[in-house]
């Protein structure tokens, strides 16, 4: 489970796989609800400055620092 700011690796991401092996930081507040929105996937920002903010499942995601 991901807090907001929390630093993360990307070590997988279908929305954008430019985002591999990067690190950004946890955007949500709360867990993200499947079927929902963003359809249980986290937002990270902070990526790169060419990179928008990607949409990645739990499973593709490691908690760094």
């Amino acid at each position: 489970m991901f807090n907001a700011g929390d630093k993360v690796e990307i070590i997988a991401c279908a929305d954008d796989p430019r985002a591999i092996g990067r690190t950004g930081r946890i955007v949500d507040e709360v867990p993200p609800v499947p079927g929902g929105l963003t359809q249980g996937r986290w937002t990270v920002n902070g990526i790169a400055w060419h990179i928008a903010p990607v949409l990645c499942h739990t499973s593709e995601l490691r908690k760094i620092g």
